[in-house]
């Protein structure tokens, strides 16, 4: 895997991601100190925001499902400690739901810039609904950005990590619509050779030379 460098503000698909140190609703956290570990980083526009709270109300119904991927969540925006502790209280008590992933107070905007979170056509004060999937080696594998009218799937998003996971175990692709327990696609081989002897191996589903799947 190729490390690639970190271009306008934005970090980019297998760029080291910036690392930061900041306070959150669990306390000081280091994105490094994550390290091992999967990371999905997600920002929302503002605290006490409707969609906002159903975006958040679900990652947290999700929480468990994602440590059972070795996967830490963690959520940003620019508001302050004290906004976020009052949101999460309230959340709590609206919706049942314990909010038990860290969520960053970033009043300075250091970590949302570091991350190409605040989009000026968007707004100048609220960062977008921005997704970056870290894998342990605190790579950049995949960004997702929405814009601020509209929620995010959990699902989505746990798909994507599903998937990434098995790009990184198994060397191999997903087709559209992968879902754990479907085939994957084989990488196509790269001579003549290995041309020919894909056509001909029986333990893959073979459509053509260039594409075919297995089960893993």
């Amino acid at each position: 895997m190729t490390e690639t460098t970190q271009t306008h503000g934005i970090p980019t698909i297998l760029s080291k991601a910036p690392d930061f140190t900041a306070t959150s609703t669990l306390g000081p956290i280091k994105l490094s100190d994550y390290k091992g570990k999967w990371v999905v980083l997600f920002s929302h526009p503002a605290d006490f925001t409707p969609v906002c709270t159903t975006e958040l109300a679900a990652f947290a119904r999700r929480s468990e499902d994602f440590k059972k991927r070795d996967a830490q969540l963690i959520g940003l925006s620019i508001d302050s400690i004290y906004s976020h502790l009052e949101w999460v209280n309230q959340m709590e008590k609206m919706f049942d739901v314990k909010v038990d992933y860290p969520l960053i107070a970033d009043l300075d905007m250091k970590v949302a810039q570091l991350y190409g979170m605040v989009h000026a056509g968007a707004s100048e004060t609220a960062t977008v609904r921005a997704v970056f999937f870290i894998d342990p080696e605190q790579m950049i594998r995949a960004m997702i950005y929405y814009p601020l009218t509209n929620g995010r799937s959990v699902d989505e998003i746990m798909r994507v990590l599903d998937a990434l996971q098995m790009n990184a175990k198994h060397a191999v692709a997903t087709p559209e619509g992968w879902k754990p327990g479907d085939k994957v696609i084989v990488p196509p081989p790269k001579t003549y050779a290995d041309a020919k002897k894909r056509e001909a191996d029986t333990s893959l589903e073979v459509t053509h030379w260039w594409f075919s799947k297995k089960t893993v």
